[in-house]
């Protein structure tokens, strides 16, 4: 006997439409990847005692699935808070190519996103995107543990974002 689509009433179409979900494979990753984060912590100034602040019981990261790693080949994201020196920039783009596809970046602070007040010193990068690829910028000297929070839930959207369209948003 085959079932068409005519042959049922409109509560059962309502019910089906309830408890149905239709999605694709690529969309369950997404979502999957987006609610398991694993960051590296890549700390480099002040900002990175407010990054550490947001994984204390005040704040609990853990809550959002994101757990700190201290192995760049455990991580899928890299946050990148504070100062970045040119004496530094070959460690940070070593480190992001030992990370596993797909991976991240979060650029913490006024330093990382843009050199911060350090901008017209020789020796600071000014901008950590002049390294690596940034996908979250957060600004502040230095943003509180709320600004990263909300910096890592605009990852996760843009991440589900990605999945569902098809396109790399930059």
């Amino acid at each position: 006997m085959d079932l068409k689509l005519s042959d049922i009433s409109p509560e059962e179409k309502a019910e089906l439409e309830r408890n149905i979900f239709l999605t694709t494979l690529e969309q369950i990753k997404a979502w999957a990847r987006s609610n398991s984060l694993w960051p590296l912590t890549f700390g480099l100034a002040c900002c990175a005692i407010e990054m550490m602040g947001t994984g204390s019981s005040h704040y609990d990261l853990d809550r959002f699935g994101s757990i700190f790693r201290t192995s760049p080949r455990q991580s899928d994201v890299m946050i990148v808070s504070g100062t970045v020196t040119k004496k530094m920039a070959p460690v940070l783009k070593r480190l992001y190519e030992q990370m596993p596809e797909p991976k991240w970046v979060i650029a913490m602070g006024s330093c990382a996103t843009a050199g911060g007040p350090y901008i017209k010193s020789y020796a600071v990068v000014k901008g950590v995107d002049q390294i690596v690829p940034v996908d979250v910028y957060i600004p502040g000297c230095p943003p509180n543990p709320a600004a990263l929070i909300y910096g890592i839930n605009k990852l996760q959207e843009k991440i589900r974002y990605e999945a569902k369209t098809g396109k790399k948003v930059m």
